[in-house]
């Protein structure tokens, strides 16, 4: 017997922005409140039935994004782009669809992408600033010399084993991560690192911000901190960066259905000059 394209599930496609501060990261978890149950949960009030939601990467409590990507199955009558509008009458503040849009069966929001992009802010001014503090680390301790950091950071570009930079309890069975371009840059009092890599290691951007750290105040040199890493010196990586200074920015696909307005760079900068 055929099957009629009434009885075709559609696959719908999320970008998602929120801030990570409420919330025990991305992934469902029991007795903890995350991102990935309150969407769930917002879809289950409308399709009167559980969904299953996919996401391309799981961020750890604490972290915002401004660009998560997910996915669903739904056969019914809603169209797929009005979704983003149903949910954010559902959803707490802090949690935003920026858009929805139908994907090819086969597409899937983690499998499918090619890289992830994740960018850490640390505020320097000596001063702490109500407005900026949930979303930096606020490190004014000594001074960060950017060009140190990026010097450290370029060896990095490729494929390499990160063990280093691997947080206890993940589920990943290997260590290998393909680092596709690392940056760092300063915009007055905001020292800002981006790192895209085809995926990342759990707890893996805050361990390797809290090594840079040491770097940019010349604690420890950039060829030090490339032979911790080479060697696997795990037990040589002492700190985690906070949480509140990481941010998913955006994930990347061979085939997007959203303009970039919606996805490539909706994490505001800030811009606050002494």
């Amino acid at each position: 017997m055929s099957i009629s394209c009434e009885q075709t599930p559609q696959r719908v496609a999320l970008v998602i922005q929120y801030l990570g501060a409420n919330y025990h990261g991305w992934q469902r978890q029991p007795n903890q409140s995350t991102i990935q149950e309150q969407i769930e949960q917002a879809l289950a009030e409308v399709i009167n039935q559980p969904v299953t939601l996919h996401g391309a990467g799981r961020t750890d409590a604490g972290v915002h994004a401004a660009a998560q990507v997910a996915h669903f199955n739904y056969l019914g009558p809603i169209p797929p782009d009005k979704w983003a509008k149903i949910l954010n009458s559902r959803l707490p503040k802090d949690i935003l669809i920026r858009g929805s849009a139908r994907v090819p069966s086969d597409w899937h929001a983690r499998f499918s992408a090619l890289w992830r992009r994740y960018r850490y802010t640390i505020y320097t001014e000596k001063r702490p600033n109500v407005f900026v503090l949930p979303f930096c680390w606020h490190y004014y301790q000594a001074t960060l010399e950017e060009s140190l950091i990026q010097e450290a950071l370029n060896p990095m570009i490729g494929k390499h084993e990160l063990a280093a930079f691997r947080r206890a309890g993940s589920e990943r069975k290997h260590s290998w991560v393909d680092i596709q371009e690392v940056q760092c840059y300063r915009q007055g009092e905001f020292l800002h690192l981006e790192i895209q890599a085809d995926g990342f290691l759990y707890g893996m951007v805050r361990l390797l911000v809290g090594m840079l750290v040491e770097v940019g105040t010349k604690q420890r040199s950039p060829d030090n901190f490339t032979q911790v890493w080479q060697e696997q010196r795990r037990d040589l990586v002492k700190y985690s960066a906070p949480a509140k200074g990481l941010c998913l920015l955006r994930v990347g696909y061979r085939h997007f259905p959203f303009s970039q307005k919606v996805w490539f760079d909706t994490q505001p900068t800030f811009l606050l000059y002494n």
